[in-house]
């Protein structure tokens, strides 16, 4: 099924995605999101190896209704979320001048000085600052203006107007805000660089880049980013459920990208043979598969590592640190458990260890694929 969001109806379309969404309701930590019963069974009859978890699932994303959780239990130990502080997230700063801005630019009781002259009505609307940063301006001649705020551009003007009048009152206001720019990458049918003029909310933004296919965007890890940082926003949240507090205001040069589904990965760590991105098939992951695929054995596994195997979840500014007893579904005892995209997978080296011990174990890991993890990790454990 096919939902697309139209960049001129993105805002009014969200009720409606909600129920015309490739996902049903909320993904748990003991649901399967994306396998359908005839994926739970192949893992059931499979427990004997691990030729079972390595079938490949079906093309779906919809959850069966409760046909497996009613006779099995989930392997889920244990879950506890953390949230990052309220001001997490970037403060919003002042609009700084740039190449291609129009000023206009008032000297008091001097309309020949003005920029626009007063009473002219035809010819430029203002002082345009060009590509190397600079404004002409009369009597004062070449000024740089990029990079000062509205406010620090008019101190800088008043200073240099004092010099040549008396009590110079110098104003400026911004006309046009041509360097404002937003980067739109990913699924959407007219990516690129948008110049709105103005300040944009999220969804503002997300209407510029056209229609998005949700149905083939993975949402799970898209991301916001300001410069070299995500921002903890949560664009699932956003879109299919409706959730406005995720419809932040969008600093200058803001990137979104929204990656195509079949880039959807979780990343497995500690003791496998071969660490490092699970990609999903078909738009599924069960855990057993992704360690199967990071180079898991049997016989090299004890009962205490793999009844305790850790999973972080991401959510924007919070995560999910979940616990499974990947043991209980290998002996058919608990029903599989599914990844999402972005899910990192921790199997311990020696069994039970706390989470601190997990996270200073994850680190080096972690450090290694900085640019595509969640805004939740890097913002809480790799920007300190």
């Amino acid at each position: 099924m096919t939902a697309q969001i139209s960049g001129l109806h993105l805002s009014a379309s969200l009720g409606r995605i909600k129920n015309k969404t490739i996902f049903r309701g909320k993904s748990m930590p003991g649901s399967n999101r994306a396998t359908s019963l005839p994926m739970v069974m192949a893992v059931l009859l499979g427990m004997g190896g691990l030729a079972g978890c390595a079938a490949k699932p079906p093309m779906s994303h919809i959850v069966p209704a409760g046909a497996v959780a009613a006779t099995m239990p989930s392997p889920v130990v244990s879950m506890k979320r953390q949230s990052l502080p309220p001001d997490a997230r970037l403060p919003l700063t002042p609009y700084r001048l740039g190449p291609n801005d129009v000023i206009a630019v008032s000297v008091y009781l001097h309309p020949e000085l003005s920029t626009p002259q007063y009473g002219v009505t035809s010819g430029p609307a203002g002082a345009l600052i060009t590509s190397d940063g600079t404004v002409g301006l009369p009597l004062i001649g070449t000024v740089k203006l990029a990079g000062l705020t509205v406010s620090q551009a008019q101190a800088k003007l008043q200073a240099a107007y004092s010099a040549y009048v008396n009590n110079a009152n110098i104003s400026v206001q911004l006309v046009t805000p041509h360097s404002l720019r937003y980067y739109l990458l990913g699924d959407f049918s007219s990516p690129g660089i948008k110049y709105p003029g103005r300040e944009l909310t999220l969804l503002e933004a997300l209407s510029l880049g056209g229609s998005l296919n949700v149905a083939n965007a993975d949402l799970y890890q898209a991301y916001v980013a300001v410069g070299a940082r995500k921002e903890p926003v949560d664009l699932r949240e956003l879109l299919l459920d409706g959730n406005l507090s995720q419809n932040i205001v969008l600093p200058p040069g803001a990137t979104i990208v929204i990656p195509p589904a079949s880039e959807e990965k979780a990343f497995v760590f500690g003791a496998v043979g071969k660490p490092g991105a699970i990609g999903f098939q078909g738009g599924s992951l069960s855990l057993l598969q992704a360690m199967s695929e990071a180079g898991m054995t049997l016989s090299n596994y004890t009962d205490a590592q793999l009844s305790q195997i850790r999973i972080i979840r991401s959510h924007g500014a919070s995560a999910d640190f979940i616990v499974v007893n990947a043991r209980k579904i290998m002996d058919g005892h608990a029903m599989p458990f599914a990844l999402q995209p972005g899910d990192i997978v921790f199997v311990p080296p020696t069994g039970i260890a706390t989470w601190n011990d997990v996270l200073n174990k994850l680190l080096p890991s972690l450090n290694t694929i900085s640019g595509v993890l969640n805004p939740f990790v890097s913002i809480k454990y790799l920007s300190k």
